[in-house]
């Protein structure tokens, strides 16, 4: 006879955990109220063997639990009645008792009993054609009136309420999107598979740090582009927009703070910054974060300096510098990346001027000379205060940069490079782990979708139980698992 080994431990002294619980935490936290309303006076006085709320329940569920199509979510409600029970079907299939009918036989003029054929039972999980028109009707629902993205809205408002800091830390990223279609134009119809999505060209450079030679990395792609606002220290998404993948990022990125500030005043009192990468760096859109909102942009600078490379005494390991006052002769001068330097008229020495913060009411950067705020030796002192038509004394000289007089590109509030710009940059790698949750934790990266706005509609509905989730979290006093997606939640101690 077969021995069974002794256990160190008996499994019912390990509490169950349930991962129900994590949709249970979406379906409780959603703001779907008027979704449901708007999906019930869309069905009328249509067939309702599948209410509209367990309806938007499954589909709900197959987002939390990462189901590429609906497929798969029928499958899993087919094998898992805790699932079906949760989203509000009917666990076992119904069947309508068949009636009889008496009849008159013509042949012996008597009263039969006709028993009809029974009819198909009606199974509990819905079948492909209804979860088809369910998803139709959810499109329409977002496409006309926008519920699926004020859900978002209502999140992001009810976040900020209960995290005081959330939305201090914004950036931006743009991401490429595949639609389920090659692109191709079919030789009978004229048309591609999916005539919203356009081609979109994506153009990466720069340079290898070990062996200084440049590279550059080009990325095409047919189907959409998104564009997403997110707080950089939660990581939980803020807004987003879904365009073709032809859309300029810049332009569209101001088009969202717009509206972004326009439906959340409150957010654009809150933020302090913002970040994005250097694809971003325009010098409107900076202008436009300090001038409308008082929001410090950390957003890296290009390199678009092309004519001193073409000069005969240019070195390629230098920075570029230009001077800050071209209209004298004056001994400081910047380089693209906003570094303020002065250039000892005896010595030829190039310092780093000492900077000493921004003066937000004059809207200007202050600088120090750096032989005086460091203690050093410039033989070159007085022909500098000479150039600059000045007598600082032994304090040194002071620059003052007007950031509204100079190239909004290159100057701004937090000078590109200091430490405060830095860390805040740095936080902006958050943007590449949602853009990574969504590709593996929502399918992006497989998926079988096709039109802008059913993709926008499932974007919307991926990005809505991402901050359903994170709320549910905070308000259950977890604010450490806000991020997680598939992590178990914790049985509460009840004591």
């Amino acid at each position: 006879m077969t021995q069974i080994a002794a256990v160190l431990f008996d499994w019912d002294a390990v509490e169950a955990r349930s991962d129900l619980a994590r949709f249970f935490l979406v379906r409780d936290h959603l703001p779907d109220r008027d979704l449901i309303a708007a999906l019930e006076a869309k069905r009328g006085l249509g067939r309702d063997d599948y209410p509209v709320i367990p309806m938007w329940n499954a589909i709900v569920a197959g987002v939390v639990f990462q189901h590429e199509s609906i497929e798969l979510l029928q499958r899993e409600l087919s094998r898992n009645p805790a699932l079906l029970q949760a989203c509000g079907f009917n666990v076992l299939p119904l069947q309508k008792k068949p009636v009889a009918q008496l009849v008159k036989n013509q042949l012996t003029g008597r009263m039969e009993v006709i028993w009809p054929q029974p009819e198909a039972p009606h199974y509990a999980v819905p079948n492909s054609w209804n979860f088809s028109r369910f998803l139709s009707n959810l499109i329409a629902v977002e496409t006309e009136q926008g519920l699926v993205s004020r859900m978002l809205i209502d999140l992001r408002e009810q976040l900020m309420a209960v995290v005081p800091d959330f939305g201090q830390h914004l950036g931006y990223d743009g991401k490429a999107i595949d639609s389920h279609s090659t692109g191709h134009v079919d030789s009978k119809s004229g048309h591609c598979s999916d005539p919203d999505a356009d081609w979109g060209h994506h153009e990466t450079v720069g340079v290898n740090a070990k062996t200084g030679t440049p590279w550059k990395k080009v990325k095409n792609w047919f189907g959409y582009g998104l564009h997403l606002i997110a707080d950089t220290h939660y990581e939980i998404p803020v807004g987003f927009h879904l365009t073709p993948a032809s859309r300029s990022e810049q332009v569209e990125l101001r088009a969202m703070l717009d509206e972004l500030f326009e439906q959340t005043p409150e957010l654009a009192e809150r933020c302090a910054d913002f970040s994005a990468d250097r694809g971003l760096d325009c010098a409107e859109t900076k202008a436009k974060l300090w001038d409308e909102h008082h929001i410090r942009p950390l957003i890296d600078t290009r390199e678009m300096w092309r004519s001193e490379k073409q000069e005969p005494h240019y070195e390629p390991g230098q920075p570029i510098t230009r001077p800050l006052y071209p209209d004298r002769a004056d001994t400081i001068v910047y380089t693209e990346k906003g570094t303020v330097h002065c250039v000892c008229l005896v010595t030829g020495t190039q310092r780093d001027l000492a900077f000493q913060g921004f003066e937000a009411d004059r809207d200007t950067l202050k600088y120090r000379c750096p032989a005086a705020a460091y203690g050093l030796d410039c033989q070159g002192k007085a022909q500098c205060h000479a150039a600059g038509q000045v007598n600082p004394g032994d304090y040194g000289r002071i620059v003052r940069i007007d950031i509204t007089e100079q190239n909004r590109r290159i100057f701004v509030p937090t000078p590109h490079g200091s430490p405060s710009w830095q860390r805040g940059y740095a936080r902006r790698s958050a943007l590449e782990r949602i853009n990574n949750r969504i590709d593996n934790n929502f399918c992006f990266e497989q998926h079988f979708i096709r039109g802008q706005a059913k993709m926008k509609t499932r974007m919307g509905l991926a990005l809505a139980v991402m901050m359903a989730m994170a709320l549910g979290h905070v308000k259950a006093g977890r604010i450490e698992q806000m991020r997680s997606l598939v992590k178990p939640i914790p049985i509460r101690n009840t004591g």
